[in-house]
Parts: structure tokens; sequence; C-alpha cells
């Protein structure tokens, strides 16, 4: 997308605006409560993840292709960083997933992330255990963490972002690493705001927005043509099979709109390596038991039409395009269950 566009548009602005606004909310609703024992419930009944904005995203077409002059490499979030909060732990009861985690030494808060929104901004005042909740759950959601040296929340006191966790659906929060050599194709466009991004982050080569639901903060990627993306920001545009990579000045421009095969990297930087996800929940690929063809973005699908994605079987409800099953706004997937 272009960067005059932008300025007329906004939508980064509108963005991190909505993940204020969600912050606030979570400092002042989602309150931090005690550690609590129960058995987690499954994700059956819970909603899909909404798109965290109904704005619609213009229909846009691929544009010539100016070269950007220099490769992003991958950026070293945990260089001269707190590291992020281990001992995950969470389960899905009564409606909300309870979540706890171990203090970070420095640290003076901590922020809680679900699909690049707020869940909570936990202080840290010497309490027994740390926790937070998150009171709007939703199937297959994506948590990520990050410790704070201060509670300004500028980039300077970020610690380094953790590996995604997922609720399973089992109603458990565990982690979770979209399988490495995934590959997605995707709309790619580009943006040159300056300032912070969604998740605090100084906006710089290399960190690039994307739909949590399909590409998990705290995942690595890279993009041909670009170099090596780190998820961690949004957009409002930024919906589905859209990735957002930064660019300096009018080579976000000569970037345009275009389609790229992006594929899932293991962190360069040997960060900690969550054990294997389960099949079932994949975002990118299904497993071989899945006998409906594999969804495709660039395919054009009518109602009825039966896909596989993430090791389950969907059928869409009418027609649609670029529609990432299970990660929608629109609830165009019925899904069929595990295959």
């Amino acid at each position: 997308m272009s960067s005059t566009l932008r300025k007329i548009l906004s939508p980064r602005i509108r963005a991190l605006i909505g993940a204020v606004a969600l912050t606030a909310a979570a400092v002042g609703g989602a309150e931090v409560v005690a550690a609590q024992q129960a058995s987690a419930a499954g994700t059956a009944a819970l909603p899909t993840c909404p798109f965290w904005t109904n704005v619609t995203p213009p229909p846009r077409s691929d544009t010539p292709w100016v070269p950007p002059a220099q490769t992003a490499q991958p950026v070293d979030f945990a260089h001269n960083r707190l590291a992020p909060p281990g001992g995950v732990t969470g389960t899905l009861t009564g409606g909300q997933v309870n979540i706890t985690f171990n203090r970070v030494p420095g640290a003076q808060a901590y922020r809680v992330w679900r699909n690049g929104q707020s869940v909570a901004w936990v202080s840290d005042w010497g309490q027994p255990a740390l926790t937070a909740v998150d009171t709007a759950p939703c199937q297959n959601a994506y948590y990520t963490f990050e410790a704070m040296s201060a509670q300004s929340g500028a980039d300077s006191t970020l610690g380094d972002m953790s590996a995604p966790y997922q609720l399973n659906s089992a109603g458990s929060v565990v982690p979770w690493q979209t399988p490495v050599g995934s590959t997605i194709t995707m709309m790619v466009t580009s943006y040159n705001d300056g300032g912070a991004t969604a998740s605090g982050y100084n906006a710089q080569l290399g960190v690039c927005a994307v739909d949590p639901r399909v590409i998990p903060w705290g995942t690595y990627f890279t993009v041909p043509g670009y170099g090596t993306c780190f998820a961690a920001d949004i957009g409002t545009w930024i919906q589905n099979d859209t990735v957002d990579v930064w660019l300096p000045g009018t080579q976000a421009d000569g970037w345009g709109v275009q389609h790229r095969t992006v594929t899932i990297i293991a962190n360069p930087f040997g960060g900690p390596a969550p054990p294997p996800s389960s099949p079932p929940s994949s975002p990118t690929s299904s497993p071989g038991g899945c006998s409906a063809p594999a969804w495709n973005s660039a395919t054009a699908y009518t109602g009825g039409a039966k896909v596989s994605y993430g090791g389950h079987s969907w059928t869409a409800k009418w027609w649609t395009q670029g529609d990432v099953p299970g990660a929608n706004s629109q609830n165009v997937w019925t899904d069929d269950g595990p295959c």
C-alpha cells in the first residue's frame, strides 16, 4: 500500500489506537486474579476468533514492483532485553481463560496478548502469583507474552516477545510452533509509518504486520524480495492472507501490492523451542488423513465446496476467495471437524 494512501486513511494509526484502547480496557476491566485450580473445558462452544475491526479492505490488484534497496535481516529482540516469562499455563473454565506465568527478574510489568489484542497489563508488586484472565476467548486463539523493565511500555522497556501459545481444542494454553517450512501465499503490501507498532516495538525493517490468527505474533518468516519478517504488528487492512512489510520512505511505494509465498522459519537466534503442536490445530497445513483438497487462498470456492485446512474439514457456506477457514470475520466456512 502506498505511503500516501496510508497518510489519508491512517489504518495503522487506527490499529494502534485500537490496541491502546483495548489495553486500557484490560487494565480497568480484565482484572488480575488469584491462580485458580480448575480443569480445562473444551472450546467447541467458543466463537471463532474474529478480526479486531469490521472494516472491509478495498479490492487491491498487484502493481509494478521496485525491489527494495536492502534485504531485511532478522531482528534480534532478545539482545539486551528481558527474557519472556516462562511457565505459562492456562485453562478455559466458566467461559474465560485463566492464565498464570513465572516472574522475570528485573520486570516491573507484563503484557499478555491474544491474536495481537491486549488481554492484560499485569503490574508486578510482589504478589505470590502472576495471573491474568481472558474474558473473551475464542477457538484456537494465539497468546504471546512480554516482560517490561518499566511501566511506560516504551520500546526500550520491552522484553523479548515470547513464542506463541495456543488455546487448544481441549481448553488448555500450550506452546505453539507453526511447522517450520510451512508456506502460505499472501498478498504483501508495505508501509513506512514511524513510531511504535501495535506490539510496542518501534517500526523498523524486519518488523511486519500480520493477521495474528493466520501468522501468530512472535513468528519469524521470510518474504521473497524482502527478507525476514518478525510478526509483531497489525493493521486495519491486514486481514486473512495479507502481510504488511515495513520499508523506509518511498521504498514502501515502490513495493506496491504483490503476491508472494512466505515461508515460516525457526527463530534464527535460537529462542525457546516449544514442543511440537498437534496437527489438528495447524493454521497452515493439513495432515495426510484429510481427503478434501487443501484450502488455497487463490482459489474461488462456491457454496458447498469442501476443503481441508489446519487438520479439519471445512464446507463453504457461499462464494468465497481468500477467506481463511476458521479465521475470518464473515464466518464463511463451517468446521466439519478433524480429519
